[in-house]
């Protein structure tokens, strides 16, 4: 490791490298539920666990079908799967599901310039996508509304890219669609030449209302959205695969790092960095770096996942694997293991209503399970603060940071675990890297973006945000 760190700090500094400064966005509010049903809607699993929402298959513009009415009217019927909720716990009715019952923001988001000069937007940094989109001059007035825009026609770098378009659909109809451009990209002191960067045109209220501009894809190309003017998918290399592709970036720095902190932390600051590791943060946590490799098959970063260690009592996971994903808040996992962790807590119970395990608030620190979750060979302990994850709506219960994957066949690893190791996404060497970042001091005071007494807050909006500090680099 002496020769890779070595090499990096060669190249920070001829390159000017510094942290990616991490914002918590102080509009995002807390919610459990809302938080699981937006990954109902992105992953489009349907749960195991009874609950308000699951998905169904429709009819494209023509309502719900009885399945013996499909077989009559045969290859006419065009079905897509809708995610909807029950209108009540023993009625057959449903609705639709609407913006207001999922988490539409980002808890963490990120400066970002685009083009010559550099336009700065804040984005939203995701393992989990490959797709870097933002908003743009081009989408409508209306939902350009306190957001930074992107404007190609002011770059002198920028290229369009004809024939290119991208949309992104999730389950309950929420769209964003647009065309796509060439143009450089700067992040953490990186100039990311001829990156493709895919302009909103239309969007749906889901995201026009977020507070990001838009996303930064960091899971591999190969599922990207792009399509070309026939209609075939022509996806686009991401940010990190075209670092990799210039010649200034050696084999040992075609990586990226992550480091979130819980609102609940006092004086440390969530950071992302490109091209370098954080050797201080590495010596901080007495380890070395424990190395997995990769399945990049379907485009995410997915590892073997094999063994959970709760409260000493190992569960054999013989064949499991998890994705590492930045943009997903919860930690999802199999049925059988989330029951046992949440066996382990004093109160815990399954609540049909917020669709996930909870438990009271009076509940100590010292009563919470010690939970641990393997990444290849090594287990990490996710940090007890953060198996509570939000207040219930009651404010009697906490909603847990870990619940059911459903009919998922592989777990996801978000910011409940993420937050407590440093990661190394080694995407040049196709493998991730860990250490333990765990808290001396750990703390089951609602942090500060629950929703408090329920009053609305006064919103900021992304161009306020990026017009003060907060969006300024971390100190390296």
């Amino acid at each position: 490791m002496d020769f890779i760190y070595s090499t990096q700090d060669a190249i920070k500094k001829d390159l000017g490298l510094s942290k990616v400064k991490v914002i918590h966005n102080q509009n995002y509010q807390r919610h459990g539920t809302k938080s699981y049903v937006y990954l109902l809607n992105r992953f489009g699993f349907n749960p195991t666990k009874p609950g308000p929402y699951f998905h169904v298959d429709k009819v494209s513009e023509h309502g719900l079908v009885p399945e013996q009415l499909k077989g009559a009217l045969g290859s006419t019927v065009h079905t897509k799967r809708t995610l909807v909720k029950r209108l009540d716990k023993n009625a057959e009715q449903t609705g639709d599901v609407t913006a207001d019952d999922q988490q539409n923001d980002s808890m963490y988001i990120c400066k970002v310039g685009i083009g010559s000069p550099a336009q700065n937007l804040l984005l939203d940094f995701d393992t989990g996508s490959a797709d870097t989109w933002v908003f743009s001059s081009l989408q409508d007035k209306s939902t350009q509304s306190g957001h930074n825009v992107y404007s190609p026609k002011k770059s002198k770098t920028f290229k369009k890219l004809s024939g290119k378009t991208w949309q992104i659909q999730y389950g309950d109809g929420s769209t964003a669609s647009g065309d796509c451009v060439s143009d450089t990209l700067e992040v953490g002191g990186l100039a990311i030449k001829k990156q493709t960067i895919e302009c909103a045109t239309k969007m749906s209220q889901q995201f026009s209302q977020s507070t990001s501009d838009g996303l930064l894809g960091l899971a591999w190309g190969k599922i990207n959205t792009v399509v070309d003017s026939a209609g075939e998918a022509d996806p686009q290399a991401t940010p990190v695969e075209n670092m990799i592709k210039q010649e200034d970036i050696p084999k040992e720095s075609e990586l990226f790092t992550s480091a979130f902190y819980s609102s609940r932390d006092k004086n440390n600051e969530s950071f992302y960095t490109f091209g370098f590791i954080d050797e201080n943060l590495v010596k901080k946590s007495g380890q070395d770096i424990h190395w997995t490799e990769i399945d990049n098959s379907q485009g995410f970063w997915s590892v073997s996942s094999e063994s959970c260690t709760i409260n000493g009592e190992t569960v054999d996971l013989s064949g499991n694997t998890a994705i590492a994903d930045t943009g997903t808040t919860l930690a999802l996992m199999s049925d059988a293991v989330v029951e046992k962790i949440y066996d382990q807590i004093p109160g815990a119970t399954y609540d049909w209503l917020n669709q996930g395990y909870t438990f009271p608030i009076t509940v100590k620190l010292d009563n919470l399970p010690e939970v641990k979750v393997a990444v290849g060979d090594a287990e990490y302990l996710i940090q007890k603060e953060d198996l509570a994850f939000a207040l219930t709506d009651d404010k009697q219960s906490w909603y847990g940071g870990v619940q059911s994957r459903g009919e998922m066949p592989f777990d996801i690893l978000g910011d409940t675990f993420l937050k407590s190791v440093y990661a190394v996404w080694d995407q040049g060497n196709r493998r991730l890297g860990l250490v333990p970042k765990i808290q001396a001091t750990q703390s089951l005071d609602p942090p500060p973006d629950s929703d408090g007494d329920g009053g609305e807050k006064q919103k900021i909006h992304s161009v306020d945000l990026l017009a003060d500090d907060q969006a300024e680099p971390a100190d390296v």
